[in-house]
């Protein structure tokens, strides 16, 4: 009778994990692991969705749909087998944000500064929530840019938080310096915490506890359910330029250990539990935006404008390998069936195989074969020289705009069953198998 009772038990969460509920990074810990078959090679596009803008946030696929916001202001669910429409809700402003779905609902944020909840089956709103409003990280002389004595939102500042449904509620953060906790049901709030600076990074649920980082430069974990701090780690400050501070990235969990990038180039391994430091990994100047894939024993990260690719001991933060990228790393790693799926800043998706750490493949938008040469060396490596032309704060904004031309990943791999869904700067959505 136990032996029934245990199978029931690992059936129910195998099925709630396959189809009811999907989130950033693959599940509250934000690992990046996913099961999945096939896409060991080169892949076919099986469908494109154009939307009216950059799509920024990471897909979330739940049963037989595909859930994802754009930057057209609308939030979309399209049929994961065609592509086709189901339906298309409209808010206020971009939709950057990474959607979660859980019993029947998808729940995401918008610049609009209210936070959404829709019947995941209709695109009917069930309640939006109304924070304080939301804002990029900003900054005076901003990265050394010019004016110095202008206040600058910062233009790589692109994704929004996306939520984590745990324990009935929701849990996410907001440009206004908060974290939100709202029942999950009816959106009503139950907790909301302040911090230093805007809150742009994913929450992440595990061993009980709220783990999630600020521009502040503070990493914080609560008590998942009764709000009670925990902890607070301090990161790198830069007072000068707002260049080397800040959790952009969002913490993955693994083994009582929180793991998490921070643009003061470092990544970092702290203690669920106490929020100690174990070790930390130094990149040079280059920031750590991608959120950490782990997967046996090991983390995986990506680089900005270095373009690396490090594979870290998970236990003591000791550099295993290293591949040199052709472009800057912002999404995410997703790791699944032996291989590791990566986008760049210039259009094209990369894929490794996790224990030989050789190339499997690449697919390369049409916006990046098409506009993407004329920003890169000739060795196929990205030409900064050619994106920025100044240290005035315009051209620096329409060097991320030259980037979006190239169809830019800025998006994190989803995967599910034989099938890879990510969005692109080109304004599509792609499945590829």
């Amino acid at each position: 009778m136990k032996n029934i009772a245990l199978l029931i038990m690992i059936v129910f969460s195998l099925f709630n994990k396959a189809f009811g509920q999907q989130m950033f990074r693959g599940g509250p810990d934000h690992t990046g692991v996913y099961e999945a078959t096939g896409l060991r090679q080169a892949p076919e596009v099986k469908w494109r969705f154009p939307s009216g803008g950059p799509v920024l946030s990471s897909p979330a696929v739940d049963g037989g749909t595909v859930y994802f916001g754009s930057s057209d202001q609308h939030f979309y669910a399209v049929d994961r087998d065609t592509g086709a429409l189901k339906w298309k809700f409209h808010t206020g402003s971009a939709v950057a944000s990474s959607p979660a779905v859980a019993n029947g609902a998808v729940y995401f944020g918008s610049f609009d500064g209210f936070f959404y909840a829709l019947d995941a089956a209709h695109g009917t709103l069930k309640w939006k929530f109304e924070t304080e409003g939301e804002r990029r990280f900003s900054h005076r002389r901003l990265h050394g840019l010019e004016p110095y004595a202008e206040l600058m939102p910062d233009p790589w500042d692109f994704w929004l938080s996306s939520p984590t449904v745990a324990n009935g509620m929701v849990y996410f953060g907001s440009g206004d310096s908060y974290v939100y906790v709202l029942d999950a049901a009816t959106g009503a709030l139950k907790w909301k915490g302040p911090t230093g600076d805007v809150v742009h990074a994913s929450p992440a649920i595990a061993g009980g506890n709220l783990i999630i980082g600020s521009w502040d430069s503070f990493m914080y974990a609560v008590d998942a359910t009764s709000f009670k701090f925990k902890w607070r780690f301090q990161g790198g400050l830069d007072p000068q330029t707002g260049n080397q501070q800040g959790f952009q990235a969002s913490p993955a969990v693994a083994g009582g250990v929180v793991y998490v990038g921070c643009r003061d180039s470092n990544v970092y391994a702290l203690d669920l539990a106490t929020g100690g430091k174990k070790w930390a990994f130094n990149n040079a100047g280059s920031w750590v935006l991608t959120s950490a894939a782990v997967y046996d024993g090991k983390v995986y990260i990506g680089t900005s404008d270095s373009g690396l690719l490090h594979e870290l001991d998970a236990a003591t933060g000791a550099r295993l390998s290293t591949i040199q990228g052709k472009a800057p790393f912002y999404a995410s790693p997703a790791i699944a069936n032996g291989a590791l799926f990566l986008g760049t800043f210039d259009g094209r998706l990369l894929a490794y195989d996790i224990k030989t750490r050789e190339p499997l493949w690449t697919f390369e938008t049409e916006a990046s074969r098409k506009n993407a040469p004329a920003y890169r060396k000739a060795d196929g490596s990205m030409d900064f020289t050619k994106l920025i032309s100044s240290m005035f704060y315009d051209d620096m904004v329409l060097a991320v705009h030259k980037m979006y031309s190239t169809g830019a990943f800025l998006s994190s791999p989803s995967i599910a069953g034989d099938t890879l869904y990510i969005g692109s700067a080109d304004g599509a959505m792609y499945a590829l198998r």
